[in-house]
């Protein structure tokens, strides 16, 4: 019996020795990939006071992050506001080499929850037959400015 407690024990250590060489591999061939990219600022930095405060997309690798958009005009309406932030988000996309097809996420931020099925009825189907995830919230104080929705994505980029 003492036999096989010491081989299952020995078989143990050998597999925990095989797991951390593999692990620190796959570690070190995950920083030399993450060395070679680097973060590009792919569209308008926006300032204030002449001191950066956001940019309005950035490319990481294959990977590119649009920032907030909203619609600051009249009319004041749900549907029409989400019209024009799903434009301006596919505007960023295209000038970047994305698509709304490769959208791998979005964020929605609704000034009043009860602007949420008016919004999913404009959102539904403009990111292809392979929706991103997604994640819609209310705003406490409501969006900056005069927009009633706001939405920001990450996207891949080929």
């Amino acid at each position: 019996m003492e036999n096989k407690t010491t081989r299952r024990a020995s078989f143990k250590k050998i597999g925990m020795v095989l797991a951390a060489l593999f692990g620190i591999g796959s570690a070190n061939a995950m920083t030399k990939n993450q060395s070679k990219t680097h973060k590009k600022v792919a569209s308008d930095i926006v300032t204030d006071q002449d001191i950066p405060l956001f940019s309005g997309a950035v490319r990481h690798g294959n990977t590119l992050y649009i920032a907030g958009k909203g619609a600051h005009v009249a009319p004041y309406e749900i549907k029409a506001h989400t019209e024009i932030v799903l434009q301006e988000l596919q505007k960023g996309l295209e000038a970047n080499g994305s698509s709304m097809e490769q959208v791998l996420k979005v964020n929605v931020y609704l000034a009043d929850l009860a602007d949420y099925k008016g919004m999913n009825e404009v959102f539904r189907g403009r990111f292809g037959k392979n929706p991103p995830v997604r994640t819609t919230v209310a705003t406490y104080g409501g969006v900056p400015g005069k927009s009633l929705v706001e939405m920001d994505c990450i996207a891949a980029v080929d």
